[in-house]
């Protein structure tokens, strides 16, 4: 009996242990944890923000003081697109958010106090992989398009018609190679959530067969997901307002 009794406490406890086990493993399976330095920095706030109802809010804060280094951890559904903001308490917020796509499990932000912004390196996204590829061709096209326009107003400063009139062609033949580059990455891309995020911020007013092409091919993960849902609601309110059209 005494035996009997000692073996159902012993399985009672390892399924008290395996069940606690468990929650634990699915509990920080949702979260999202955000670590990093940000070197020189030796007194400030950090804050983790993110867009809810189109409005910045703090998800949470931690002050920094002596030591240069900062962690959050935050429950997550999806991944999306969180900030990183500074509040070095000079007045000054100039250079001080950066911009990350977040994700289930660890990410890991180091950057320098002086240039927080352009400074930071993110890694444990795959999503934040994508992001960085987009941009980094995306500020070719931003280059490129300041360029013309320069040339282009000082052309009209110059009285030269004829030149404006043509560099104009050339701002619009590179905004149409924007779009249909970006159209053609998120559709490369369906598998991950940067890909409806692209097409809600980047070309919404884009023709609805391009934006199309993009949700027939993102998984039924990326569909469900919180800009999958936000891309797929906005495509059927603009076919409708077509239709009224």
């Amino acid at each position: 009996m005494i035996r009997y009794r000692f073996t159902l406490s012993f399985l009672m406890m390892s399924l008290v242990f395996l069940s606690c086990t468990n929650n634990a493993k699915n509990k920080e399976g949702n979260f999202m944890t955000v670590k990093g330095t940000v070197e020189g920095l030796r007194k400030g706030t950090l804050y983790l923000q993110k867009i809810k109802d189109t409005v910045l809010v703090n998800v949470d804060s931690t002050l920094v003081s002596g030591m240069p280094s900062f962690e959050f951890q935050t429950p997550i559904e999806t991944a999306e697109v969180f900030y990183l903001y500074l509040d070095k308490e000079d007045g000054d917020s100039l250079n001080d958010r950066i911009l990350f796509f977040g994700e289930k499990g660890t990410i890991e932000i180091n950057t320098l106090l002086k240039t927080f912004e352009s400074s930071a390196k993110i890694t444990g996204s795959k999503n934040q992989e994508l992001l960085q590829e987009y941009q980094s061709f995306s500020r070719k096209f931003n280059d490129q398009n300041l360029q013309l326009v320069k040339e282009m107003y000082l052309a009209q400063a110059k009285g030269n018609i004829q030149k404006g009139d043509s560099l104009q062609q050339k701002i619009d033949n590179l905004l149409k190679r924007r779009y249909l580059y970006t159209i053609n990455f998120a559709a490369q891309n369906t598998d991950q959530n940067i890909a409806p995020y692209l097409a809600l911020t980047q070309v919404f007013d884009a023709n609805l067969s391009l934006l199309d092409s993009i949700a027939v091919r993102m998984t039924p993960q990326v569909s469900n997901s919180k800009y999958g849902k936000e891309f797929l609601n906005y495509l059927e309110k603009r076919r409708a307002n077509e239709r009224k059209n």
